[in-house]
């Protein structure tokens, strides 16, 4: 293995742009720490694509790494392929996403691979939406989600409009591996045999509005409260224009700007992390809606594909939902909705991640349809979709990280569905005289209450590897006999596909006598192991903290 010292030579010494070398220099320079970190190794390809912190390097996020993606994705579908290929591409608000676009267009086209290109930021689930409209082989969406401004990153989408999953997701990872150098990469067609870039603008947005109204369920309730106040933020993201036009064509007339965040900009300028999950990242729209008088806040992610959101309890004060509470609560609305209007049936189901709340398989049950359970991560809930095509009908599915979707329109998070499900929940809440606070309440009152959490324990390089290595070899060795003074009744463990019938993945999971559920998993991309921890009943508050305190010492 090459030193990184030699690694920076050859691109000094090569075919690179005059900027990136005086970059290079000016690291080797003034930031030694920096500048071993950005050639000690390549960037790594891995199964949801590409993701890290953007700068000159092997390891950063660049046009070369981008290029180099790229390439080893085109060398994939050529490949693995027959026939005709188009790819469709879309980037968020976050500085260079448009020009990594741009260059993974440019390298697909020379790799003779039809490209059709969004001429403007658009969120995740329009780039499904696209390439399931378009009958395109893959996609591909430069974001980095909700992480830091310094960071980018590139996802891979197949052509069911879901991220790609096992075994194609291996196989690109093993083609990217292969791509070792930036002049493997056909930058631009060498015949002039093209595969074309073909702009796409606004007219995917009119399709989608189009589809998104077939599943609404309230149209009365809507048109009664159509002044409903809506507090809308895009936290500087692609979701701007698309979420205010899908409330709009919904027929929603009140929805609130807070205009320092509808300015899209990748360094996030009034947020300290443009993550809907945390409180920070609402506080200004939070503000608008007490100067507003609104009873609805809602946020979405850079990307579009999370949404979080707050209501008035009781008292008139603004509180956060968590992505289990939304996910459940949405559940119920469609379902009941679903029942009232006839539309529900043994073919209809919904999808959960194991870590999400077990709130939404318990309504499932009383609704009389099938709740599916799958490993963390949205592209799991897409592959039982795709599964049961022609056999039985995808209701939603959302995951305790903020991520929810309706239809089969769009196969990955998608935070514009979601805004317009939960005003019209609102507006149908408010036809049954209450709000969503509590139309929550009525469901805990119906189902029992249930309280989650989930805690981090981050350890850094080799030796905090190896502790949550052991850490999981300890509890698969001796499991705990109790949650919270509760009987552990069954254990789950996820590296036995045969028992579980899901892929091999490693995830322990504890369930209780009385209902509570501890799940411990090992982050496939962060140095930590995360507690998902769910409590049942009145007390579920209380075993929460008892039960954090047990795991996590």
């Amino acid at each position: 293995m090459k030193d990184y010292k030699e690694v920076a030579q050859s691109w000094l010494d090569g075919d690179f742009d005059a900027e990136t070398k005086a970059q290079i220099l000016e690291l080797k320079e003034n930031d030694p720490a920096g500048f071993e970190d950005a050639f000690y190794r390549n960037l790594e390809f891995g199964t949801g694509g590409l993701r890290g912190i953007m700068g000159v390097g092997t390891n950063r996020m660049n046009k070369y790494t981008v290029g180099m993606a790229t390439q080893g994705l085109a060398n994939y579908l050529k490949a693995n392929v027959p026939g005709e290929k188009s790819v469709c591409v879309s980037f968020d608000s976050r500085n260079n996403s448009q020009a990594f676009a741009k260059i993974t267009a440019d390298v697909l086209s020379a790799n003779g691979i039809h490209v059709y290109l969004y001429t403007e930021l658009h969120p995740v689930p329009l780039l499904s939406y696209a390439v399931r409209s378009k009958k395109a082989t893959a996609g591909v969406m430069l974001t980095a989600s909700h992480n830091p401004k310094e960071y980018n990153g590139y996802k891979v989408f197949w052509s069911d409009g879901a991220q790609v999953i096992s075994p194609v997701d291996k196989d690109i990872v093993a083609e990217v591996a292969k791509i070792t150098e930036p002049s493997q990469v056909l930058f631009s067609a060498p015949d002039g045999k093209e595969g074309g870039i073909e702009m796409m603008g606004s007219e995917m947005d009119g399709l989608y509005m189009k589809d998104i109204m077939t599943l609404m369920l309230s149209p009365e309730a809507r048109a009664k409260h159509n002044n409903f106040k809506i507090v809308y933020t895009p936290l500087h993201g692609t979701g701007v224009r698309v979420v205010p036009n899908c409330l709009g064509f919904m027929g929603f007339k009140n929805i609130i700007h807070v205009p320092a965040q509808d300015i899209p900009d990748g360094n996030f300028p009034t947020t300290i992390s443009p993550n809907p999950e945390e409180h920070a990242a609402l506080e200004m729209a939070l503000a608008v809606a007490d100067k507003e008088g609104a009873d609805l806040v809602m946020a979405t992610d850079p990307d579009a594909d999370r949404i979080g959101i707050a209501v008035r309890d009781n008292e008139g004060k603004m509180v956060l939902f968590n992505g289990n509470q939304t996910a459940a609560m949405l559940t119920y609305y469609i379902l009941t909705r679903r029942q009232e209007l006839g539309t529900l049936d043994s073919s209809k189901y919904v999808v959960k991640t194991i870590v999400t709340t077990e709130l939404i398989a318990q309504i499932a049950a009383k609704f009389g349809i099938k709740c599916y359970n799958v490993l963390t991560g949205f592209k799991f809930i897409g592959d039982i979709v795709r599964k049961n095509e022609g056999t039985g009908e995808f209701l939603c599915g959302g995951e305790e990280s903020y991520g929810f979707n309706i239809g089969e329109f769009v196969r990955d998070k998608d935070a514009p569905i979601t805004c317009c499900m939960i005003a019209e929940c609102a507006a149908w809440a408010a036809d049954q005289g209450m709000s969503l606070y509590q139309l929550l309440e009525k469901i805990y009152k119906e189902f029992g209450y249930r309280k989650e959490g989930l805690t981090s324990l981050v350890r850094k390089g080799k030796t905090g590897a190896e502790e949550i290595q052991q850490i999981m070899a300890d509890m698969r060795a001796t499991p705990p006999t109790e949650l919270a003074g509760s009987k552990v009744v069954k254990v789950i463990d996820y590296n036995k596909p045969e028992e579980t019938g899901l892929p091999k993945s490693n995830v322990l999971q504890f369930f209780s006598e009385v209902g509570d559920v501890v799940t411990v998993r090992p982050s496939g991309t962060e140095p930590k192991i995360k507690f998902y921890f769910g409590a049942a009943g009145a007390d579920a508050d209380a075993k929460i903290a008892q039960l954090k305190a047990q795991f996590v010492n």
